[in-house]
């Protein structure tokens, strides 16, 4: 019942349209007939999950075009590491790419990141889409200054067929309607108000780019928001606690909590995922909104701009995102 009434309240208000949002993003938002070029930066895929991914974003109105190795299959993974950097590296110097989307994640994609330099991030900014694994390459872009989007790929574009609520989302989004996401409340919330720079995703995937060029946590003055599927509660806790220990989580202003799941519970005394991070996450005086729908379950995964300057507004009432 609560998640069947948080999907009537997750309204999403266009805030703006795609004249200013252009002078917000480094990357810039697309246009019909516009190209987008489909990678495989992580964990090999299929055909069918592809052409099924390419025929929603043809209905949206744009051209694909899929990258010379993004059906390999190396050990599991879209090809070799080369392989995988190079059809990256093709989609941000093409000139006609206008964004790139990864066909899905897995495993891999912080395998690029000791091949890739912030400049040529910084030099070829596009915005790219995806979640999960894509999480490494989208600090990277954070990091560079550039936005992306954490959002569906082509599996949940194929299953779905574009005509879901998050997909319908992720469409608006990528012609520049920024939304305003009002959600209802959760009871270990912490209210508050602060703005900053947008990062996060799957939070075993940026916890282990601690201490390098693409650590998302090296920015100051974040709104980091955090999600994570399979990861036990004890593991969770000793993210958490690196963080703390590195001294990290002082550049926080603000966190969201999205969606934890096919994790064991109770486990370390703690009835659930959430009551362990509250431990946590309550004595650092900013706020905290719980249960925001971004992960792995596609209907609760709305698309979130990374690197993007928003507003978080926990009030006794809601949970208000807003990307100025």
């Amino acid at each position: 019942m609560r998640n069947h009434l948080f999907c009537l309240i997750a309204i999403l208000m266009m805030a703006c349209g795609t004249c200013m949002a252009q002078d917000q993003l480094s990357a810039p938002y697309l246009h019909a007939g516009d190209t987008i070029a489909i990678i495989s930066p992580s964990s090999a895929t299929d055909t069918a999950t592809i052409n099924g991914g390419i025929k929603t974003l043809e209905q949206w109105g744009y051209h694909c075009v899929v990258a010379e190795n993004a059906l390999n299959d190396y050990h599991g993974f879209a090809g070799t590491i080369d392989e995988r950097l190079s059809d990256l590296l093709w989609a941000l110097r093409e000139p006609s790419v206008k964004a790139i989307m990864c066909s899905r994640g897995g495993d891999g994609a912080a395998h690029l990141l000791g091949r890739l330099s912030l400049d040529t991030l910084r030099r070829y900014p596009k915005l790219i889409i995806g979640f999960s694994d894509v999480t490494a390459l989208l600090c990277a872009e954070a990091r560079a200054g550039v936005k992306g989007i954490h959002g569906s790929m082509c599996h949940a574009l194929h299953t779905y067929e574009g005509n879901d609520t998050v997909s319908q989302a992720l469409r608006r989004m990528l012609q520049g309607d920024l939304p305003v996401y009002r959600v209802a409340p959760h009871p270990l919330n912490i209210e508050g108000k602060a703005e900053g720079i947008l990062v996060g995703g799957n939070l075993s995937v940026y916890n282990d780019l601690a201490g390098s060029d693409f650590d998302p946590l090296l920015l100051p003055g974040i709104i980091l928001f955090m999600e994570d599927t399979d990861e036990g509660m004890s593991k969770v806790d000793r993210m958490l606690h690196n963080m703390e220990m590195r001294g990290l989580l002082s550049n926080v202003r603000g966190i969201i909590v999205g969606q934890f799941n096919k994790y064991k519970h109770p486990e370390n005394g703690f009835d659930d995922m959430y009551a362990m991070l509250h431990e946590y996450l309550r004595h650092y005086n900013i706020p905290v909104a719980y249960d925001f729908p971004v992960g792995h379950v596609h209907l609760r995964n709305f698309p979130l701009i990374t690197g993007a300057k928003v507003t978080l507004d926990v009030t006794p009432t809601s949970i208000i995102i807003h990307f100025q």
